[in-house]
């Protein structure tokens, strides 16, 4: 009787999985976060790559959380503060020209080759 391969689960042929580390999970810094800021790191996650940053605005947030532009906004100054995202360039609004999302390091991931800095853990050792 053939085995079953271990990569023949279903949610294989979906497309990719977000993994978090379970430290970062069990951490303080975490689990104090308000819940639109921990759905807001998945979304974010979900649209990581190693070459570039995160395109991801409040607008987007607010349609894919959702909730109100203030709270959107408040999640992402929360997980800025608490060191899981760091802002790579502002929004840049134009009625003339396409406007473009802030763009974001993810601080738990690698980025552009180089290893996480993981700045949430700062605060962990700090508390």
């Amino acid at each position: 009787m053939a085995r079953k391969k271990r990569n023949s689960l279903p949610f294989d042929r979906r497309g990719f999985s977000v993994t978090i580390q379970s430290a970062l999970l069990d951490s303080k810094v975490y689990l104090s976060l308000s819940p639109q800021a921990k759905v807001l790191m998945t979304l974010m996650h979900r649209h990581w790559d190693n070459y570039k940053p995160v395109d991801y605005g409040i607008r987007e947030a607010c349609k894919k959380i959702p909730c109100a532009f203030n709270t959107a906004m408040k999640a992402f100054n929360e997980l800025q503060d608490k060191g899981f995202i760091v802002m790579v360039e502002h929004s840049v609004f134009s009625s003339r020209v396409e406007s473009k999302a802030r763009t974001w390091r993810l601080t738990w991931l690698p980025f552009k080759g180089e290893a996480p800095t993981n700045d949430w853990e700062k605060l962990t050792h700090e508390n």
